[in-house]
């Protein structure tokens, strides 16, 4: 913009219409040419916070997207130089700027500065140009200068001064020298190839000591500012006496190539002139003139020797080239000089640079590859190849280096990442140049990997296994469940719960949804519910969320809480009967007492022993088998009305327990009267004949009653075998599995009797099959003993 309106200015004062034309043309080409690099000028010594440039503007921004893009200046160097306004798009310098300061050895002073943006990533170049103004005046490096001319000298004859030196450039640095009014000398003005101005007096006349023996003169160095500036020194010029002989050296310039970082003292070169006088006259000494003031700092000259040694550190970067002029005076004042030319050579002495322009600190684990991590760039102030660097990254990481524009690399993703696997990575940086003695620098980043719901959570078991006693109380905790999820923060944050089935009801259990823990949620019957199983899910907090399933089996364990039931002989009727005849023998079997315990294990294990008896010596029970047997020999002296009381007790902590009463009836011959329940005494039966022949009916009917069942028996028992479908009969949870306590199926009675008139007949019959309801078949393999008198009652009708 600046130079468009430069340009069209320049056309309106020439007021040529073509010519504006042509400039306009010429303008458009200027600036397409230079739309990669913004280029600007500014003069220096500008207060702070001038304006440079609006940038918005140059480049065709809309203000919202500096800022939305994180728009910054980066200054090359280790010093920031200008400031990038993202509300307004103006660029600024920070500071004012000295450009004798900024570029102290260079004709032009050129600032680089490079614009990034952000989303996506972009790098625009620029360049600001610092103007010199005529800030500095010239300066003479002594105020005095003195001069020993012999009066021989001849006209023509030339004496170099000390320059001036002028920190500005260009056209306002050193332009001319002026002598003050003298009838002696005038000036001589030479430049140099290095463009340095030289000044010598010109002898225009004879002098003559003896006339005036010293001359004072006023040298005035001009640049050419405007207004331009001056400075001035003294000559002083003393004639004296005639030397004929001024000294020689041996070459007029000395030229040296020297090595950076050479130590102090070192031996640079040893300049020497010689004088054929005698005397004072050829005694030479040795002194810089028109030597920078640098040099005479970084050198060090021997007045008697001429050897010029190393003073101060020479450094490569900050100048490659050291002019001196020595001067040789003999004692007559007369003086000859040289040139000493000093090249300095490169060393590899500073390592490469990095300097970190943009770094992602926290990239996701799912992130693609070749994602962009952190942008740096790197420079060597060396030159050739101690300056050219390469850079690397330390490490088997899933990260490389890509170069991009000039000295700047990305570090980007060469690989998929894991957090769970890694989830920081420390990225060092290696940096080393090409030289003999290769340098390097190392600079480190740390990336930090965020999580992504990439994993289930995953069960410490596939099956839990938990036990509860059963008649628990309501909310009791009976284990946890574990879970754990190898992500991190929300997605590692766990939620368990019980996976309810349609149809189903409510699961007995409830899991804490925090921390797994397992409740029962009411009692358990064991007796009901054994063991059951339910599926738990665990949830992370994940978007979208995962989850893991296991099961979990409750076992309910037995507890004591059920008294043994006893099912033979029945509990409903008044008192069992049984029958003994009087001839029974020791062991006879008189009655088995059939109980079951709901129960199981332990619990479920029953014992059997006589709690009373009428005749305690007579009877005995079987302690697991519950067998009633006698204990001796049946005797006339027994009564023969007997009653027993059976105690059965389960195993179970406490124990529980139940009787049983059996009556039995001492018999002899099976007689009716013998059946009698009451408690007097049985008359004699006075019909003994028709008592036998009653015993021989009956025996007649057994036979034929007993064919008749066990035909009834074998057809129920086909008919069990083919219906699978057909109910079971009801009996007492595990009467039918105990082992302990129980009756063994091979030894199962059935007693059927009537016991409530005396006219009854008891019918002992051998062992037969059991009548069992309809449908109940028996079990394979096994022999049941059946006494049947399910027609006692019809007996008591055919007595006599």
């Amino acid at each position: 913009g600046w130079l468009f309106r430069r340009v069209m200015a320049c056309g309106r004062r020439s007021g040529d219409s073509k010519r504006q034309v042509i400039l306009f043309i010429l303008c458009v080409c200027v600036c397409q040419s230079g739309a990669e690099t913004l280029r600007y000028s500014l003069p220096e010594e500008m207060e702070r916070d001038s304006f440079v440039a609006n940038i918005a503007k140059d480049l065709g921004v809309p203000l919202s997207q500096l800022a939305a893009r994180k728009a910054r200046v980066v200054s090359e160097g280790n010093e920031q130089l200008f400031r990038l306004n993202q509300n307004t798009g103006v660029l600024t310098a920070k500071e004012s700027l000295d450009r004798e300061e900024i570029c102290p050895q260079s004709d032009t002073c050129t600032l680089v500065f490079k614009i990034f943006f952000e989303n996506p990533l972009q790098l625009i170049r620029g360049e600001v140009e610092v103007r010199d103004v005529n800030d500095n005046s010239p300066v003479f490096p002594v105020n005095e200068m003195v001069l020993e001319i012999l009066e021989t000298a001849s006209p023509g004859s030339r004496f170099p001064l000390e320059s001036a030196q002028d920190k500005d450039v260009g056209i306002n640095g050193l332009q001319n020298y002026s002598l003050g009014s003298n009838a002696y000398f005038s000036l001589a003005l030479e430049t140099g190839k290095d463009g340095v101005k030289y000044v010598e007096l010109v002898l225009q006349r004879q002098l003559d000591r003896e006339e005036k023996g010293e001359l004072n003169l006023l040298l005035t160095a001009i640049d050419g500012g405007s207004p331009p500036r001056s400075g001035t020194a003294q000559v002083r010029i003393v004639v004296v006496d005639a030397n004929d002989n001024i000294p020689v050296f041996e070459r007029e310039v000395y030229e040296v190539r020297l090595a950076e970082n050479s130590p102090p003292e070192q031996l640079v070169v040893r300049v020497a002139a010689a004088d054929p006088d005698e005397g004072s006259y050829g005694k030479v000494r040795y002194a810089f003139t028109q030597t920078p003031e640098r040099s005479r700092q970084l050198f060090q000259l021997n007045p008697a020797t001429g050897e010029i040694r190393v003073a101060g550190n020479l450094d490569f970067e900050e100048s490659r080239n050291h002019k001196m002029v020595v001067k040789a005076t003999d004692g007559g004042g007369l003086s000859a000089h040289c040139k000493v030319q000093v090249e300095v050579l490169d060393m590899n002495d500073n390592a490469p640079e990095i300097a970190l322009t943009s770094l992602t600190a926290s990239i996701p684990e799912d992130a693609p590859p070749r994602t962009v991590v952190a942008l740096f760039s790197v420079r060597d102030r060396d030159s050739g190849d101690n300056g050219r660097t390469e850079c690397s990254i330390d490490g088997d990481l899933p990260f490389s280096l890509i170069p991009t524009f000039d000295n700047y690399y990305e570090v980007r993703t060469n690989a998929a990442l894991d957090r769970e696997r890694t989830a920081e990575y420390n990225i060092t940086i290696t940096a080393m140049d090409w030289g003999t003695t290769r340098l390097s620098s190392r600079e480190s980043i740390f990336v930090q990997i965020s999580d992504v719901n990439d994993n289930p959570p995953e069960f410490s078991q596939e099956i839990y296994t938990m036990s509860v006693a059963e008649n628990n109380s309501p909310m009791l905790r009976i284990g946890n469940i574990n879970a754990t999820d190898a992500d991190a923060g929300k997605n590692a944050r766990l939620n368990y719960a019980v996976v309810r089935q349609e149809g189903k009801e409510q699961p007995e259990v409830s899991v804490n949804a925090e921390n797994g823990d397992v409740y029962i949620l009411r009692p358990l019957d064991y007796e009901k519910l054994r063991a059951f199983e339910v599926a738990v899910r665990a949830t992370d907090g994940g978007s979208p969320p995962l989850s893991a399933q296991a099961v979990l089996r409750v076992v309910v364990r037995d507890e004591n809480d059920n008294t043994p039931v006893v099912l033979h002989p029945s509990p409903d009727s008044s008192a069992a009967g049984e029958l003994v005849p009087r001839w029974a023998p020791s062991g006879y079997l008189v009655a088995k007492v059939v109980a079951v315990d709901a129960d199981a294990g332990q619990n479920a294990w029953l014992s059997y022993e006589l709690a009373k008896a009428t005749e305690p010596g007579l009877f005995r029970v079987g302690l697991h088998s519950g067998e009633v047997r006698t204990a001796r020999a049946v005797t006339e002296r027994d009564a023969p009305r007997q009653k027993l009381i059976v105690l059965v007790r389960d195993r179970g902590q406490p124990p529980r327990s139940a009787t049983a009463t059996l009556a039995v009836a001492l018999v002899d011959g099976f007689s009716e009267a013998h059946l009698r329940v009451s408690e007097e005494t049985p008359a004699a039966d006075p019909d003994g004949p028709l008592t036998l022949y009653l015993i021989a009916s009956l025996a007649c009917m057994s036979a034929l009653f007993l064919a008749t069942a066990v035909a009834a028996v074998a057809v129920k028992l086909r008919r069990a075998r083919r219906s699978e479908t057909e109910t079971l009969p009801t009996f007492p949870p595990t009467a039918t599995e105990s082992n302990a306590g129980s009756l063994p199926r091979s030894y199962v009675y059935d007693v059927c009797f009537a016991a409530g008139t005396v006219n009854s007949e008891f019918r002992f019959l051998r062992p037969l099959f059991p009548c069992f309801p309809a449908g109940l078949p028996p079990g394979r393999g096994e022999q049941r003993s059946s006494v049947c008198s399910q027609d006692a009652a019809n007996l008591g009708d055919k007595g006599d």
